[in-house]
């Protein structure tokens, strides 16, 4: 017998997001006239931060392990090798599911960001490399120097440049009590959710929930479900246990053949080529440089 797991995408929906009025920005410089600088996370467990905001932009690595970041427009998943840019006063929340990463933070003067939203990048070799580089110069650091303004106005301008270099790793979101419903109920049923469970799960008829959910989603309801069968996919292919046939039928696919060209479609490599390489980058990307 397969066994199923269970690693949800969604950690909690949108419409819980707390007024801007109440969430104060958290300056991580704590009076630091630095303008650049890094800060290394690594947990056994899973850790959700709850809603806040930085009053620095910030680019955050995953070295190994699953990261989500919530905002209210959308949910985005970080895989490993793939980094998450945060602009400076966005809200979100982050949940971090046994994870080993290093965040860079650049005061908004360095980099004039386009748009208020975060975005998932691919990482290149070498901004990889620099980002954990840059360890060795903490954000919390009482004095700047030479060689690290270089450094990190070096990183800022690659950074800029690799902002229109999006991949689409997210789902949207919103704030809807019946679509909160509909989504949660699908996230939580992806092995199995068919249209009519969900419907009759909310209390909507099929062709009402299709309306609604096109109109104020931007996608169809078939759309949202595959989107978020494949993240989920990608976040159980970057854990060691499940086999490939187990992740496939984890999120709903009836065979490995039909799983395996969706996940093609969407990542443009095969579940095992992508499992096997985020295996690598983990192995060989190591421990963040501690601060010096």
């Amino acid at each position: 017998m397969i066994k199923v797991l269970r690693v949800p995408v969604s950690a909690r929906p949108a419409n819980f997001l707390p007024s801007a009025a109440t969430i104060s920005p958290i300056d991580l410089r704590e009076g630091s006239p630095v303008r650049a600088g890094t800060y290394p996370f690594s947990a056994g467990d899973d850790v959700i931060t709850g809603w806040h905001s930085h009053q620095l932009h910030q680019v955050e690595y995953a070295l190994a392990g699953v990261v989500e970041v919530e905002t209210e427009t959308a949910h985005y998943l970080l895989p490993p090798q793939q980094a998450v840019w945060i602009p400076a006063g966005l809200s979100h929340c982050t949940t971090l599911r046994r994870v080993r990463t290093i965040s860079v933070f650049f005061d908004p003067s360095m980099i004039a960001a386009p748009g208020g939203r975060a975005r998932i990048l691919a990482a290149a070799p070498v901004i990889r490399e620099m980002l954990i580089y840059g360890g060795r110069w903490p954000i919390s650091r009482p004095a700047n120097d030479p060689v690290a303004d270089a450094f990190f106005e070096t990183l800022a301008n690659l950074v800029l440049e690799w902002l229109d270099r999006e991949t689409p790793l997210s789902l949207p979101t919103s704030s809807d009590p019946l679509l909160i419903a509909v989504m949660a109920y699908t996230n939580a049923h992806l092995d199995s959710v068919v249209l009519g469970d969900v419907c009759r799960a909310v209390g909507v008829s099929e062709r009402s929930l299709r309306r609604a959910f096109s109109s104020s989603v931007g996608m169809s309801w078939r759309q949202y479900l595959l989107t978020s069968r494949l993240l989920r996919a990608m976040a159980l292919l970057a854990e060691p246990r499940p086999s490939v046939l187990e992740v496939s039928t984890n999120v709903g696919f009836e065979s490995v053949s039909a799983f395996a060209r969706a996940f093609g479609r969407y990542t443009g490599e095969t579940p095992s080529s992508y499992r096997r390489r985020v295996a690598v980058s983990s192995s060989e990307a190591g421990s963040p440089r501690p601060p010096q």
